[in-house]
């Protein structure tokens, strides 16, 4: 770990591994040669951990089945977390380098949407932390989500080759390539036994191989496992058809299993594209508890013992095909009866649910499920029809609940409802709010509620702070760490001794510099992308999230056109300068959230160059209203954006988010909320106190209640003229160049349905905001109710949420991990003749 030694295994690795030398290597080439070097020193930990900790003991370990996971850039993460990061900055140094340089070559790898895939990676960073056994399964997309470019206003899709240059964080394990089935048919036959059995014949097979990166704890000798799951062909070339000239169907098996792995989440607006998704989720999952099952043959053959020894978490819907797959894996491979395999299953697996909108359920047609997994789909009407029996006894006169409990949608299309197959296959159910889950419990779960309200809890979101103060804001990281310590960084609740510095005259002071120098750097990256100046003295009022019509991006932009209205009646009006950034991206299938995109980038372009808006004689960022949408969010734009912000946007419609967690990452880098009762707000504003919270909108009740009564946006259109105000210039083509066909579908959407409420809360918020500006203009108060921010967060660390779940779902010990003082001794092949050469 000295400077001396990593500095000769940086140029080794840059002269053997990349084959470069001082004068020809690129950044890149030391980018890579300093990743494998520290990747070189998580081995010895990492073994220790695996093999040596784990195996030995023969600990219970938790296995995350997740479709995503947004790790993030590893290179900074790792320096930080093994207590590198002073000594690498100063061998990068030496080599004429910047450390900061090198770690934006790395290539991010994109294998989540959003939310859901980076709370994944904020749990590894926890658990490693935390010392909990674990390994994660996902899939190795080649491709992950896409690219965002933004050409003339819109979103363009370009493929994520992040794998182009090579992954120097990753190990591939061919040696554990595990067979999965696809289609064909099912045969029952009676085995020597007697005993009823069933043997599926596919028609094809595909192999997952499977690729290890380490996640490595926060000054932990801890090293778990992600491992994700690549798709190959059984029989990858086919000699015999590519000798009669047929040379694309010799090849074809590889076609069909390399796509399985090829793209983060295909379109799924046609058939082709649902199938491939039911494909790679059944792939990854089945590649997963095979491998899950012969790590426990490895000590144990009684399955009754299976649950004492993992314990498989369900990260929302998509793993859930797991229930079935670990049925067949014991009853049909391993002969267990279905009874005792049944309660393996349901003892083995907790489900966590993400989402409250209902076409985010999958449900899966009968006709795709069952040419895909023929035994699964014989599985899963087995366990319905168990199921129900038992709903029938309890409730005999009541066919309508039957109905909605049955794991079997009925109508012309039948489908499988894979949320209702993991509450019946799982023991525990939680939602990620309290709020959420308080809406699971009596409204879209209720039915399973009544039938096991024992099965159910709530387990709320956290994130790391780790990635998102220490790495993200590190400058802020050591202020407060020369206040109090380095004990929050694993404690976060210790964040609470900031408030005695409250009024601390130089805390303050640094607080408010640190904020500004981080505004400034987002500044300049906005220049440098954009070519926009933005004033680093504006307020920075944020909204970073996936584009979604429930996140209400448009009535953010809705504000927007209201407070350029009001500069444009009034040029010398005495405003508040705001610049207002968006970043986030639409799913390739969702025109909607594409068309919100091109018309915020339509409306920045007319403000950002009226000059009615600027201030008169004045350098061209100081202006009293920007508007900036930043191409390509993911997690490195991230931790440029959220040290900067002084508002976040958290303005969902109430009852529609799950939890939300960036609202949490912006809080702790003291960004105040201004948001509706939705989600994790709830929590936060309890907590950071509600005079530090900008609340607006209406509550989940009022939204039920009115549109049960009947809801009618043109009736809020007619009777607000600053409402219809906007919409009509919208309408009118003024944001459009004339156009009025381009944001049509908008405006007569938010007309005729607006289904998420805009209209009716569009005063509430404009109102909230007109006291966000007010608050603004006193920087004293201000900069107090960010530091309280901040400093009240430590309940949404994850390390707690991992806590919970390890406590009352998982029921899982932290094990230490004992590395030896001598680390060589320990690490290398030992030579037997060693001592007699070096005694000659």
């Amino acid at each position: 770990m000295d400077v001396e030694t990593l500095k000769r295994a940086f140029f080794d690795n840059l002269y053997y591994i990349q084959a470069k030398d001082k004068g020809w290597a690129t950044a890149h080439d030391y980018y890579m040669a300093l990743a494998y070097t520290v990747r070189d020193r998580l081995l010895h930990r990492w073994l220790k951990t695996v093999e040596q900790t784990y195996f030995k003991k023969d600990v219970k370990v938790v296995c995350y089945l997740s479709a995503e996971y947004l790790i993030g850039r590893q290179l900074g993460k790792n320096l930080t977390n093994i207590g590198l990061h002073d000594v690498a900055r100063q061998v990068v140094q030496e080599s004429g380098y910047d450390l900061y340089d090198l770690m934006e070559q790395e290539d991010e790898p994109g294998l989540g949407n959003g939310g859901l895939g980076r709370l994944a990676a904020c749990f590894l960073d926890s658990l490693s932390t935390l010392e909990i056994p674990a390994i994660g399964y996902g899939i190795r997309y080649e491709y992950g989500i896409f690219q965002q470019v933004i050409r003339d206003g819109t979103q363009v899709e370009v493929p994520d080759r992040w794998l182009r240059f090579g992954n120097p964080w990753e190990i591939p394990r061919p040696d554990y390539t595990m067979e999965v089935k696809f289609g064909g048919h099912t045969e029952a036959f009676t085995d020597e036994q007697g005993r009823y059995q069933v043997r599926w014949i596919p028609e094809r097979t595909v192999l997952g191989t499977p690729y290890d990166t380490p996640m490595v704890g926060y000054n932990s000798n801890t090293v778990n496992t992600l491992r994700l799951w690549s798709a190959k062909a059984s029989d990858e070339f086919n000699l015999q058809i590519f000798n009669s000239g047929d040379f694309a169907n010799a090849v074809a098996d590889k076609v069909f299993s390399e796509n399985i792995t090829k793209v983060l989440y295909p379109n799924d607006n046609n058939y082709q594209g649902r199938e491939l998704r039911l494909q790679q989720q059944y792939f990854f999952v089945s590649c997963s508890l095979q491998d899950i099952i012969r790590n426990f043959l490895q000590h144990d053959d009684n399955f009754d013992n299976f649950p004492n020894k993992f314990a498989l978490q369900i990260n929302d819907t998509h793993p859930t095909i797991g229930v079935a797959e670990l049925m067949r894996l014991l009853v049909d491979e391993h002969q267990l009866g279905w009874d005792k395999a049944w309660d393996i299953t349901q003892k083995t697996f907790g489900f966590t649910n993400h989402t409250l909108l209902s076409e985010a359920l999958e449900r899966w047609s009968l006709s795709i499920f069952g040419r895909l997994l023929p035994r699964h789909l014989e599985i899963i009407f087995e366990i319905n029809q168990r199921f129900l029996d038992e709903v029938r006894a309890k409730y005999p006169q009541d066919i309508e609940k039957v109905a909605r409990l049955s794991l079997i949608e009925e109508g012309a299309d039948k489908r499988v409802r894979m949320a209702h197959l993991a509450c019946v296959g799982s023991h525990a159910i939680n939602g990620v709010a309290a709020l959420h889950t308080e809406l699971l419990t009596h409204d879209l779960f209720r039915d399973f509620y009544e039938l096991f309200p024992e099965k159910f809890s709530n387990k709320t979101n956290g994130v790391t702070p780790r990635r998102w103060i220490l790495v993200a804001n590190s400058k802020l990281a050591l202020h407060i760490t020369n206040k109090i310590g380095k004990g929050w960084i694993k404690n976060l609740e210790e964040l609470k001794q900031l408030e005695a510095f409250v009024d601390d005259q130089e805390f303050r002071d640094q607080w408010r510099q640190i904020k500004q120098e981080n505004k400034q750097d987002l500044a300049e990256y906005i220049l440098q992308t954009n070519g926009i100046h933005v004033d680093p003295n504006s307020l920075f009022d944020i909204q970073v999230k996936r584009l979604h019509e429930y996140k209400r991006q448009l009535l953010n932009l809705l504000h927007v056109i209201t407070l350029y209205n009001q500069i444009k009646q009034n040029p010398h009006a005495d405003v508040v300068p705001r610049t207002v950034i968006f970043a986030g991206k639409a799913a390739p299938g969702y025109a909607m959230a594409k068309l919100i995109i091109q018309l915020i980038n339509s409306v920045a372009d007319v403000v950002n160059n009226d000059p009615d808006v600027g201030v008169r004689g004045s350098v061209p960022e100081a202006s009293r209203l920007k508007v900036v949408f930043l191409a390509n969010y993911n997690v490195a734009l991230a931790q440029r954006i959220y040290p900067a912000a002084d508002v976040s946007e958290q303005i969902s419609t109430a009852g529609k988010e799950a939890s939300g967690t960036s609202n949490m990452k912006f809080a702790m880098n003291g960004a105040l909320t201004i948001g509706t009762l939705d989600g994790a707000n709830i929590e936060i504003r309890d907590r950071v106190g509600h005079e530090n919270f900008f609340l607006f909108g209406l509550t989940t009740e009022q939204v039920s209640q009115m549109k049960a009564q009947g809801y009618h946006p043109w009736d809020y259109y007619n009777s607000n003229p600053q409402l219809k105000q906007a919409i009509d210039q919208i309408a009118s083509g003024y944001f459009s160049k004339g156009d009025r066909d381009l944001f049509k579908p908008l405006v007569e959407s938010l007309k005729n349905r607006d289904d998420y409420l805009l209209f009716a809360d569009y005063q509430s918020y404009i109102e909230c905001q007109q006291q966000v500006s007010e608050a603004y203009r006193n920087q004293d108060k201000w900069l107090r109710m960010s530091i309280l921010n901040a400093a009240r967060t430590g309940y949404f660390s994850s390390d707690r949420t991992i806590r919970e779940y390890a406590r009352d779902i998982w029921h899982v010990q932290p094990v230490p991990v004992i590395l030896e003082d001598d680390q060589q001794e320990n690490a290398a092949i030992k030579h037997r003749s060693t001592t007699s050469i070096n005694s000659q």
